[in-house]
Formats: C-alpha cells, sequence, structure tokens
C-alpha cells in the first residue's frame, strides 16, 4: 500500500500545561520528561527473561530505539530526540491496539507484539488493547466496506485474542504488562458526549485528507460515516488511557500513521501534553511484494486456523534475499548469532540453515516449545530419516494437510493401484516398474514387490499411509 504522508507536527512546549482539574506544581500522571542530551542516557537493561537470552545473561542496549531501528522495526515517529529522551527517562506507559475483526491474529500484529516485547524488555510497561468497541466498526480498509459483525462475535474474537496476545507479554513486575478494552470507556459516551467533548476538536479537512480516507472517497464505492469515524474514536483511546493510566506512547503499523498522530493532537489540545507515536514499517520481500500470504490465506496464529506445522513451514520457505532481514524482525536473536547466519546464507545457502533457524524462532515463539518439537518430529519422518510411526494421530494431520490424496482398501488395494489413483504413475504397467526398480515406498520402507497389496501394518495413526514415488512425491492414502 502507499506509504502514507509523512505528518510532522509543529513546534511544542517541552512542558506540559496544567489540564482542567490538575493541581498545580504536579506533573500529569505519566510524569514530565527529564531534560536529557541525547545519548546521556543510561543504558537500558533488558531483563533476563528476553526469549533470546535464556541462560539470564545480562545484556544491555545503549538505546531502546537504537536497536528497534538496526531490527528495521522503525519507520515514522514523531520528534525523534524527543522520543529518544523519552524513552530514557522512562519507564514510559505505551500502548498497541487490536481490533477483533477476525477470530485471530495474523503475521502483521504478530510485529507489533514483537515491537511491544522489546519494550517490555526494555522496562516500559505495555498496553494491550483490544478494541470491543473499534472491531464493531473497523478501520477503513483500501477498498470496500468491512462486514459489521454481531456484539457477541466481536466479543467472543475480542476474548480470542486477549488469550493470544496474553503469550506474548509478562503481567507481572516492575513493568507489568495490562489488558485494556475501549469499550469499557466508548460505551459510556453518548453521542451527544462524544460531539461535545472530541468531536470539536476535529477538523473535518484533516480527516478528509487522510490517505485511505481520500482514496475511498475518490472510489466507486465511497466510505460511510461509521468507518470515516473511526479516526475519532482511535483517538480518544489514546487521550483516555493517557487518563487512565499516564499513557504517552502508541505504537502500531505504519497504515495507522494518520490515526495515530490524531490520538497526539488531541491530548495536545485537551490536556496540553506532549505525547509520542511510532510505527512499524509495512513488510515486504526483496521484489517489493507485500510479505505474508500462503496459498490458505493469511499467516494466523491461532493453530485452528493454520496448523503449527504448516506455519512453521511457511517460514522455512523464505527465499535467501529476506531471511536475514526478517530473522531480525521476527525474532529475539542476537546480533551476533544473526550475523553468523547471514554467513551462512553467503557462504553454503544450500544448506538453509537461516531458514530452520527463523522458522524454529517464529514457531516456539507463536506456538510454544512442545509444538515446535512436534514439527520438527513430523518435519524429520516425512522428509528426513525419522520414524514416521512416532507421530500422533493430530500431528501427522496437520503435517499431510497439504499433501495429495487418494483412497484406499486394505487387502485389496495394491502399491501399483495406489500410484495410478494418485497420478504419480499413467498406468499400472509403468507403476509395477517404478516399484521394481526401488522407486516407491509405503510410511519410508521400500516397497520391492510390484504386486504388494496394502495391509493392516501399514496402517499410521488417524487410519492414513505415505506413499512416495522418488525423493520428492509424497502423498497420503486414506485406508479402509
Amino acid at each position: 500500500s502507499p506509504r502514507p504522508r509523512r505528518h510532522r507536527p509543529r513546534a511544542r512546549r517541552r512542558t506540559a500545561r496544567r489540564g482542567p482539574g490538575r493541581p498545580r506544581g504536579r506533573p500529569p500522571v505519566g510524569g514530565h520528561r527529564a531534560a536529557l542530551t541525547p545519548g546521556a542516557a543510561e543504558p537500558i537493561h533488558y531483563k533476563n527473561n528476553n526469549p533470546s537470552n535464556p541462560q539470564g545473561r545480562t545484556t544491555f542496549v545503549t538505546d531502546i530505539l537504537d536497536e528497534l531501528q538496526w531490527r528495521g522495526l522503525l519507520a515514522q515517529h514523531t520528534d525523534l530526540e524527543a522520543l529518544r529522551a523519552h524513552l530514557a527517562a522512562g519507564p514510559v506507559t505505551f500502548y498497541c491496539g487490536y481490533d477483533p475483526t477476525a477470530p485471530s491474529l495474523h503475521h502483521g500484529h504478530l510485529v507489533q507484539l514483537i515491537v511491544m516485547r522489546h519494550l517490555q524488555l526494555a522496562g516500559h510497561r505495555p498496553l494491550a488493547l483490544v478494541g470491543g468497541a473499534t472491531g464493531q466498526i473497523g478501520d477503513p480498509r483500501q477498498s470496500g466496506e468491512r462486514q459489521l459483525q454481531s456484539t457477541e462475535v466481536v466479543k467472543g474474537w475480542a476474548d480470542r485474542l486477549r488469550a493470544q496476545i496474553s503469550r506474548f507479554l509478562d503481567f507481572e513486575g516492575p513493568a507489568a504488562a495490562r489488558m485494556v478494552n475501549n469499550l469499557d470507556w466508548t460505551q459510556e459516551m453518548s453521542a451527544i458526549d462524544l460531539l461535545r467533548t472530541i468531536g470539536k476538536y476535529f477538523r473535518v479537512g484533516t480527516m478528509l485528507n487522510k490517505d485511505i480516507v481520500a482514496r475511498r472517497i475518490a472510489s466507486d464505492e465511497g466510505i460511510s460515516y461509521t468507518e470515516f469515524s473511526y479516526q475519532v474514536l482511535q483517538a480518544n483511546d489514546f487521550l483516555e488511557l493517557y487518563r487512565r493510566h499516564g499513557c504517552t506512547l502508541e505504537t502500531g503499523g505504519n497504515d495507522q500513521w494518520g490515526n495515530m498522530v490524531g490520538g497526539v493532537d488531541l491530548i495536545r489540545k485537551v490536556e496540553g501534553v506532549d505525547t509520542h507515536v511510532m510505527t512499524t514499517p509495512i513488510i515486504t520481500k526483496a521484489d517489493g511484494t507485500k510479505f505474508g500470504k500462503s496459498e490458505g490465506g493469511a499467516i494466523w496464529l491461532d493453530p485452528e486456523m493454520m496448523t503449527p506445522y504448516a506455519f512453521y513451514q511457511f517460514w522455512l520457505q523464505v527465499a535467501d534475499e529476506d531471511v536475514v532481514r526478517f530473522l531480525k524482525i521476527f525474532t529475539f536473536k542476537s546480533r551476533e548469532e544473526i550475523e553468523a547466519l547471514a554467513v551462512e546464507v553467503a557462504e553454503r545457502p544450500h544448506q538453509r540453515a537461516a531458514q530452520k533457524a527463523l522458522a524454529a524462532s517464529v514457531t516456539e515463539l507463536v506456538h510454544g516449545r512442545e509444538q515446535l518439537e512436534r514439527v520438527l518430529a513430523a518435519t524429520d519422518a516425512l522428509w528426513g530419516g525419522g520414524d514416521i510411526r512416532d507421530l500422533d494421530e493430530a500431528t501427522l494431520a496437520a503435517a499431510t494437510a497439504d499433501l495429495p490424496r487418494a483412497s484406499a482398501t486394505i487387502g485389496e488395494s495394491t502399491v501399483a493401484d495406489a500410484l495410478v489413483a494418485l497420478g504419480f504413475e499413467k498406468g499400472k504397467t509403468a507403476a509395477r516398474r517404478t516399484i521394481s526398480s526401488g522407486g516407491a515406498s509405503i510410511n519410508n520402507v521400500k516397497v520391492a514387490d510390484p504386486e504388494a497389496v496394502l495391509r493392516q501394518e501399514d496402517v499410521l495413526a488417524g487410519g492414513l499411509a505415505l506413499i512416495r514415488k522418488g525423493r520428492k512425491n509424497l502423498a497420503v492414502l486414506e485406508l479402509s
């Protein structure tokens, strides 16, 4: 999608003005920013629960923004030096919002969760906002109105998103994360409240000039007032989180830049306080196309919508030109580890060490160590030297979900019949010739007899058997 126009806020006061009802001389919740010289801050301590640092070794970064920039996780931002000083004077309370417009998060949301985790490991306090209110509207897309879901559906999806988000953040300790729901304050507002207390601070001309809004207005389908008003609700979220929790930083994707700076402007107008936003870039491949589509659609984080095996295989297929950059973005591996893997890509690309490290790291991050071990066992059994009989029914079903398949009858169907049924051979004569030359196997065991019949001993968990022609042609037999 086109890069949003860069917003350059006009010069603002360095100290916060008194908001309504705030005692004179007391800083707002979240504090005044200390007047620090850039680069003079103490090093930020990454806590010992850093996923890339399981042994608990102490890790330091001079500035968390430097780390995010090196990893390719920083695109647009409000005043960079002010933001740098604000984070160095921390801890800062920050938030990122996730709308339940689907029953699962996807790889794009994963980027935001990783940014939140980096900031939390640097000592800052995350607020994970699940949009129980904004999810009932949905932010405008590039084309076409979103289909509005019922309140019950949105609530169910919001519950699922909260469960997913909770696995990425730490909810205990001095930088404990907190879950928030914008339905808590949005549903309390009447239409009059919204227009009088929030709407009066928005200028229609500015709202119309937002890239996505302008594009939709110029399109045949246009844009409804419902989706047009989304930017007002998102800005109000930032204001409410500032008031309730002292939140002074919002993070999000680059496509949300316009909505995010709307919150900065609103807080400045209402409270007289400078706040910050920063965005991550839209992740693209080396050829410039958008990253993150599989044959089945989006790269979902929910194992019911995309199996851990399929998830692992997706990351395993990343191109050499992209893999080092994606290791920086999607994993918590150290610079030294990533630099070593970059050498592997340059000198031994055929071994795909970097892709294996990327796939394993992201799969473990999203699905946990146990699921990763099952995925690795299935991969080894299907394409390596592992024992296919060690796989349980669920893992085997997931690992073979995308393979071609055919039905066969135990005690009647022959291996040659199966090769023909799957399209591996055109006729039984060719199939028998393949078997006789040692080119066919059942469950990774070569078949020697060209007249071999499928037996009960060939049945794996779930009533399946794997048949292979050569090294690359693999399929599933559903046995009965």
